[in-house]
């Protein structure tokens, strides 16, 4: 079995660049997952892994092997490289070389009849992206839309703060434009969470094909996503200020909707 010990190693080196560059990510379609659970659910998800590097005194091969019951090409590395690309400070041992899937929509399949989709535009922190995508996984959404995206989804800290829900979602990324066609030739509903024009989000229904888009905290949604929603909506503030986190704010309209269809 190969090992590395040297960080000036060059596929460290390179390995390092995919960490770091979304630009690298695009252009080799890699990316790296650190941590069991989270590879574990990459594996579930059909994700294809490049390489595996562990460092032995914290997980051994057999572990490995127990986590994921495929033959995958192993490189054993030291404690020094180890902690040059964990990107996490608890440390488990293991990061996985991943190659990337096609967020496209056009892949999208719905197993529901009336899909609830939650959608969020030109999120800029990765921390809120996989927050998002966090409490889509608990709701058991259809799908993740990532309008005009301002960050990179396979971002390390997408990852992280997403528990690993970036592999139990089903994702698209494309255009706001390209999303509104999409959601209209599939006769979804668009709830647009704004306080332009809107409705209290609790007074909609929510039981047909539904989407609920949500923006930035500092801008909002743009002006496309409050023309051609079904209905605006909005969150009633009780107290000072007039706005809360963006995954906060998903999360409670999108639980509605799951209470109105019963949690299912």
């Amino acid at each position: 079995m190969k090992e590395i010990t040297s960080i000036q190693n060059s596929y460290i080196k390179n390995l390092l660049k995919l960490q770091e560059k979304s630009k690298e990510r695009k252009k080799q379609g890699l990316f790296l997952i650190e941590g069991k659970r989270e590879i574990v659910l990459a594996n579930q998800a059909n994700y294809e892994f490049d390489t595996i590097l562990f460092q032995s005194d914290l997980i051994s091969e057999e572990e490995i092997v127990q986590l994921i019951s495929e033959e995958i090409h192993l490189i054993k590395i030291s404690k020094e490289v180890y902690n040059k690309l964990a990107y996490r400070t608890s440390t488990e041992g293991l990061i996985a070389v991943t190659k990337t899937k096609n967020f496209s929509l056009q892949n999208i399949n719905f197993k529901n009849s009336t899909p609830l989709i939650l959608i969020a535009e030109s999120i800029e922190k990765p921390g809120n992206i996989g927050a998002l995508l966090r409490t889509a996984d608990a709701a058991n959404v259809d799908a993740v839309f990532i309008a005009n995206p301002k960050s990179d989804v396979y971002n390390a800290n997408v990852i992280r703060s997403s528990v690993g829900c970036l592999f139990t979602n089903q994702i698209a990324v494309g255009t706001s434009e390209e999303i509104i066609t999409f959601l209209k030739e599939k006769n979804i509903n668009i709830y647009s969470a704004t306080l332009q024009n809107s409705n209290e989000y609790h007074k909609e229904n929510y039981k047909k094909s539904s989407a609920i888009v949500v923006g930035t905290e500092a801008t909002g949604l743009s002006e496309i996503w409050r023309e051609n929603a079904t209905q605006n909506i909005n969150i009633p503030m009780q107290g000072k200020i007039d706005s809360m986190n963006v995954s906060v704010a998903a999360a409670i309209v999108i639980f509605e909707a799951k209470r109105q269809r019963n949690f299912k």
